[in-house]
């Protein structure tokens, strides 16, 4: 381990093959201490300018940086490893195996030690702890100056001391007690606060004979704190002082060896006087596991996790979160069980609104999440209080393009669906958490198969008919709870010095979580207001302050009580955001409903936030806010919308609110394609957010429609109920540049329909075609070829009616891929010509250039070479010129199967390889698998067979991978073609026969039993 690449617990240290590199210092020092801490992952330009600059970024501040990292390019080209500094919207990711990197094999070991010792191996997690704590040479970036990352430091070093306690603990319940003392003498003395360490020397005292060495140690640390913090000793602490002097201490759980001398008066085999002991604190970073061995460590980390198939969705937890912590252990033992269990944990939070059911979730989640569910968290909040529930196959689409397979793989059936799910889940430790369900119909499909897995559900329904479900139903909190929260938010001196006035607080708002936030809030947010002017400023409102614990009127009143304190703008703003029905709000949603073009409208929400009328959600590529309205703040805001704004002042707003997703959507396509090609768009107003927050959020398309997908389907809908007709056609064929991509073929689907339904209604004659078209091309991208073509001729006719050449040339582009699919490629050639001719009448050349790629294959196909090379290269020279990149890549597919045809194989070679390198570093694992068999195949016209049969080897394991069982059924075939073993062509060809019978494919069955029969 002396010679890993690259260092972190300590002084920061790049090792090359004749020893340290020098890391010049500074900013140099900075960014690449940041990039290696998250090693793997995208860090942000903002994020390092920030890390160098603080608050006064020069304006060269990301050119600097630009500057830095390609001089840190050049320093990583002499390192140990293989490390090398890609450029990722919005910033950088340093890619090198977890293993070369010391913090992250500290921490994959760490995690490993705690897996094995939730498996019963307490002695080799043990073996793994003392590995991993000798990777340290010091205090954590020793050496840095202060700043940001002195706090990442201060978490790897707080993580060094926990797990040295989660050692030491282990060794305690193995009996090494004698062995222990002298390194918790050290350690106590370096950290004389830590009641943990000074708990553990009492045990190693006592439990070696030395009981009054074991009570002298309680007294110096009771003295100690007393000294240092005018505090008494937890509770742990002084249960283990009552068992000593009772002469009633146990060993450790688990111990397996017994003290050479029990102390005098211990009565060892009486039961504990003590309370289980409380988990270990920071049991995880979320660091990867290591990906490669290391020299001297026990045995090899395992190859990390994918991180496209690893989701962690949680939420943020709440950082002043309170609650019962019994309630809160039995959730967790419930969720985690042990090796005994037999079923798939199950824990169920009920209660009435305001009671804190997501949060208590939320909270119980991130603590066992890296610990007790390290394959990944799902999240899902199932709208069951709205009059939109989420449906069960929604959710599992969710789930399973968060694990990893591409929507175009997804089935439509929901049993089928569940059964994919629960295979995928299969041999995972994943948690699921459902927030707010309307009933158990909504959840059990949603449950895994899988022991290892667990699912925590929260409801106002008690949701009894789950079974074997752990239920918790929360009412309002206890006094003392509901004076540490208020104490938490206005501060622990100003609750002291009102005693009397608090409890009378808590007291008044019927200790319901809610309200007391929402008055902590008012009065953290007035520091001159006394805790007794609130109690009384209650009082002064007694008949609402009656309802206060009953029902929804309890919640009116609180909340009432808040926004009459707000001023006139930021109440208007409340109401209006009430029509947003996205699950988060962004902050230029602010802006849109106001029409206030300010830059940075999160000024306007932020005022909402201070009295919790808003909460932070979470935080934007660009730096910005996200905002979530708690359920029932909005139904308030809704009630007070329609009292104070008539319908046409709120369609208005809701037009511009519309018109903002609208223009983001429209931009997000032009970066994608290069411009507003191959898609019609209406004349319905735009409402354009910041240019600034449009460029950066926008910096990678893909994924903000991604992350918007669910805000965008919803304003199509909202849209068209509205009557927006024109914007709720155009925003759902604009998302088509998603749908299409991702194969997110049910959402294509629902929301053409609505707005199918909205322009009809309105008599849009280029809507309802525009509408129609799209629905074709879903309809043939489904194999639905009938229904694809009818829709096709519908919407053709209105286009000519219309003279719309964009649109004709759409439906004839279409109707051609249909022609051509089915064999007739006469026909196909003939609608290609009549769809360029449109394209170039409506100066569309990026919907030439499809044309020219899927008519050469029909060239290519038929023998005519040098035709299909020329259609290749104009689409090639258009794609570059705009910049869009997938054209690019799929006409460079072409143009690699062309050369194989003429026997220009390396070439052809070459030309895959740049491909596959597209598709990965868009992420598209479909095109990958469809490029490894093509370098198959290509290694096999050569002559090449050992070759071949490794691409095909990873073609079919990136097919299975994503569960694409037809496509990898389709490589096994080309293997087997290959191999001579008769032995392995059986093992190959027997799943494959299997699906070509399920999937209907004769051709292939036939071949697959011909090979069979051959062998």
């Amino acid at each position: 381990m002396s010679r890993l690449p690259f260092r972190l617990l300590g002084p920061l240290q790049v090792h090359g093959p004749d020893g340290p590199l020098r890391v010049p210092p500074g900013r140099q020092e900075v960014i690449l201490a940041a990039l290696l801490l998250d090693a793997n992952r995208v860090v942000g330009t903002h994020h390092l300018v920030d890390l160098i600059w603080e608050d006064n970024p020069p304006e060269t501040a990301r050119t600097q940086v630009q500057i830095c990292v390609s001089r840190l390019r050049k320093l990583l080209a002499g390192a140990d490893g293989e490390a090398t500094i890609a450029t990722r919207p919005p910033g950088y990711v340093l890619h090198t195996e977890a293993g070369n990197v010391d913090a992250a094999l500290f921490t994959g070991l760490v995690l490993r030690a705690r897996r094995l010792r939730d498996r019963g191996s307490p002695r080799e997690a043990v073996g793994l702890l003392r590995s991993a704590v000798t990777l340290w040479q010091g205090e954590c970036l020793s050496g840095l100056d202060g700043g940001p990352l002195a706090n990442r430091a201060r978490q790897l070093n707080e993580e060094r001391l926990t797990a040295t306690e989660l050692r030491i603990q282990l060794e305690l319940e193995l009996g090494q007690y004698d062995r222990l003392v002298g390194e918790l003498q050290m350690l106590t003395h370096e950290h004389p606060l830590r009641e943990k360490l000074r708990g553990q020397l009492i045990q190693a005292l006592y439990w070696s004979g030395r009981q009054a060495e074991a009570l002298e140690a309680f007294r110096t640390g009771r003295r100690i704190l007393a000294d240092e913090l005018g505090l008494e000793p937890g509770r742990e602490l002084r249960e283990l002082e009552s068992a000593i002097l009772a002469g009633a201490l146990p060993p450790p759980a688990g111990a397996d060896a017994r003290p050479a001398r029990p102390p005098a008066g211990a009565a060892p085999g009486r039961p504990p006087a003590t309370a289980p002991e409380a988990p270990v604190a920071n049991e995880g970073t979320g660091a990867p596991e290591p990906g490669g061995p290391a020299a001297s460590a026990p045995d090899p980390a395992p190859e990390a996790v994918r991180h496209d198939t690893v989701p962690h969705q949680l939420p943020a937890a709440v950082a002043d979160f309170v609650a019962d912590g019994a309630r809160t252990a039995a959730l967790e033992r419930a969720l985690t069980g042990g090796p005994d269990r037999t079923t798939v944990g199950l824990a169920a939070i009920t209660g009435k609104p305001g009671t804190g059911k997501s949060t208590l979730a939320v909270h119980v989640a991130h603590t066992l999440a890296e610990t007790g569910f390290p394959d990944g968290q799902l999240y899902c909040d199932l709208r069951g209080t709205t009059g939109t529930p989420a449906t069960p196959a929604e959710v599992l689409g969710r789930f399973l393009r968060a694990l990893g397979i591409p929507g175009q793989l997804i089935p439509e059936a929901l049993d089928e669906r569940a059964e994919m799910y629960r295979t995928r889940l299969a041999s995972r430790r994943v948690l699921v958490v459902l927030d707010d369900a309307a009933g158990e119909g909504q959840v059990l499909p949603l449950l895994p198969g899988s022991r290892g897995c667990a699912v925590l559900v929260t409801g106002r329904a008690r949701l009894t008919a789950l079974p074997g479900a752990h239920r918790v139903e929360l009412d309002v909190l206890d006094e003392d709870m509901a004076l540490e929260l208020l104490s938490r938010i206005v501060g622990r001196e100003r609750v002291a010095g009102e005693a009397q006035a608090a409890q009378a607080l808590v007291r008044t708002v019927g200790r319901l979580p809610l309200a007391l936030r929402i008055v902590a809030a008012r009065l953290a947010a007035r520091p001159h207001w006394t805790l007794a002017s609130m109690v009384q400023r209650l009082a002064n409102e007694r008949h609402r302050l009656d309802e206060l614990t009953h029902g929804e009127m309890t919640m009116r009143a609180s909340l009432s009580l808040t926004y009459e304190g707000l001023g006139p703008d930021d109440r208007r703003l409340l109401r209006l955001l009430s029509m947003a029905q996205a699950p988060t709000l962004p902050s230029w949603l602010a802006g849109a409903l106001l029409d206030d073009r300010r830059p940075f409208p999160s000024d306007l929400m932020e005022p909402l936030v201070d009295v919790q009328m808003l909460d932070v959600d979470g935080v934007e590529r660009t730096g910005g806010f996200r905002y979530r309205f708690h359920e029932i703040i909005r139904v308030y805001a809704r009630e007070q919308l329609a009292a104070h704004h008539p319908p046409e002042v709120r369609r208005e707003a809701l037009a511009r609110m519309a018109g903002g997703w609208m223009h983001l959507t429209q931009q997000a396509h032009r970066k994608v394609y290069g411009g507003d090609f191959t898609v019609l768009h209406g004349d319905a107003p735009r409402w354009e957010p910041p240019s600034s927050y449009t460029e950066e959020v926008l910096a990678d398309p893909l994924s903000w429609l991604d992350a918007e997908q669910t805000a965008l389907c919803r304003m199509v809908e909202h849209a068209a109920d509205e009557g927006l007709h024109d914007l709720s056609w155009d925003l759902a064929t604009s998302l088509v540049t998603l749908f299409e991509v991702r194969g997110h073929y049910d959402l294509w689907e629902q929301t053409h329909l609505k707005a199918l339904a909205a322009v009809r209604k309105a008599g849009n004659l280029r809507g309802t075609a525009a509408v129609r078209a799209s629905l074709g091309s879903l309809y043939m991208s489904r194999s639905q070829y009938d229904t694809a073509r009818q829709a096709l001729t519908s919407a053709l006719d209105v286009f000519q009616a219309l003279d719309e050449p964009r649109g004709e040339a759409l439906c004839r582009r279409d109707m051609a891929l249909i022609a051509r699919t089915n064999g007739d490629d006469a026909s196909a050639l003939e609608l290609y010509r009549r769809s360029l001719a449109d394209f170039d009448r409506a100066g569309d050349v990026v919907g030439r250039a499809i044309v020219l790629t899927q008519s050469a294959h029909i060239r290519m196909r038929q023998g005519e070479i040098d035709a299909a090379q020329t259609q290749l290269d104009e689409a090639l020279e258009i794609y570059e010129g705009v910049g869009y990149t997938g054209g690019r890549a799929r006409t460079l597919r072409r143009v690699g199967q062309l050369l194989l045809e003429q026997g220009r194989s390396d070439l052809a070679v070459l030309t895959f390889t740049e491909v596959l390198e597209l598709c990965r570093d868009s992420g598209d694992v479909i095109g990958e698998g469809h490029l490894l068999r093509d370098l198959g195949h290509a290694f096999a016209v050569m002559g090449r067979p050992d070759r071949a049969r490794d691409f095909y080897d990873r073609a079919v394991a990136a097919r299975e991978e994503i569960m694409d069982l037809s496509g990898g059924a389709l490589v096994r075939l080309d293997l087997a073609r290959l191999v001579e073993e008769p032995g392995r062509s059986r093992e190959l060809l027997a799943p494959a026969v299997e699906v070509f019978r399920e999937r209907r494919m004769g051709r292939e069955l036939a071949e697959a039993k011909r090979l069979l029969g051959a062998g």
